[in-house]
């Protein structure tokens, strides 16, 4: 009975082993070939499951999607032999899994990512050598990276790749030419922040000068509206005057005197040295006085 089941289970391990050794699966995500002693025999396989011939047939799969080269940044000369440093990425894919075997080692991507950097790294070198620095950072980016896309891709085929996408991510000056560029735009905003304050000060003059102008109006219009009025308000007074005079011409004399004593003897100590006749004490002599 042990003996049976040992046999069984032997068959059955036996059994599994070589299920195992003529069956395969293909991932969507996979490329597959299938070689025989060493030759390659068979590459269009659809994702599911095949077989092989155990110990005649060993199979190689690939990476279907598309790859992602992150290219080292580069220095590139443009038409002002001007130094510009690059960083790029690349995507990619295999294209023809057999010749890409056969041209890559074997099928090695490190192998392939070297070559596709050489052909792209050629290939900005040209277009960047076409255009001057003005004309890389206005714009024309895009039609660089089309370029290259196209080209690289005449040139990748014949290994089996197709080249997706080429893509600038940044281009930065070199560092030779950066403090040049780096003073050249300070001197710029200089002359520019010159200009703006040259202005403002043109400006303000003008505006003193007129503030100045209509102060000088005002005060001119001022003193002649204040002499105007003075002159009104003294020949008001004089009117008033002359009709107080003219209806008791006595009494304002007599008035105008005590105006004038009150000032002349407004502190005790004021000293007045005049005849002692004079006009000036006629209300002090008395009536008879007063009348002569």
């Amino acid at each position: 009975m042990n003996a049976t089941k040992i046999s069984i289970l032997v068959l059955l391990a036996l059994t599994g082993f070589l299920m195992l050794s003529i069956m395969f699966t293909v991932d969507e995500r996979e490329l597959a070939i299938k070689f025989r002693l060493g030759e390659i025999v068979k590459t269009e396989y659809t994702p599911g499951l095949h077989f092989k011939m155990p110990f005649v047939n060993n199979i190689r799969k690939f990476d279907k999607r598309v790859l992602t080269l992150d290219a080292r940044p580069a220095l590139y000369l443009t038409k002002e032999k001007k130094n510009v440093n690059v960083d790029f990425f690349v995507k990619w894919r295999i294209q023809n899994v057999a010749t890409y075997y056969k041209t890559m080692s074997g099928g090695n991507e490190r192998t392939a990512m070297e070559r596709i950097y050489t052909i792209i790294n050629d290939g900005l070198r040209d277009e960047f050598s076409k255009r001057s620095i003005l004309e890389l950072l206005s714009g024309e980016r895009k039609e660089i990276m089309s370029t290259t896309t196209t080209v690289s891709n005449e040139q990748v085929k014949r290994f089996g790749i197709e080249v997706v996408d080429v893509r600038i991510k940044r281009i930065d000056y070199s560092e030779d030419i950066s403090e040049s560029v780096y003073n050249r735009m300070v001197a710029e905003r200089t002359r520019v922040a010159k200009d703006f304050r040259s202005r403002g000060a043109e400006a303000a003059e003008k505006i003193r000068a007129g503030a100045d102008r209509q102060v000088t109006i005002l005060k001119a219009e001022a003193y002649r509206t204040s002499q105007q009025t003075r002159g009104e308000g003294d020949a008001k007074a004089s009117e008033i005057y002359a009709n107080a005079y003219n209806r008791n011409p006595e009494f304002y004399a007599f008035y105008r005197s005590l105006d004038a004593y009150r000032a002349a003897f407004n502190n005790e100590g004021d000293v007045l040295v005049i005849e002692p006749d004079s006009e000036f004490f006629n209300y002090f002599k008395g009536k008879q006085a007063s009348k002569k």
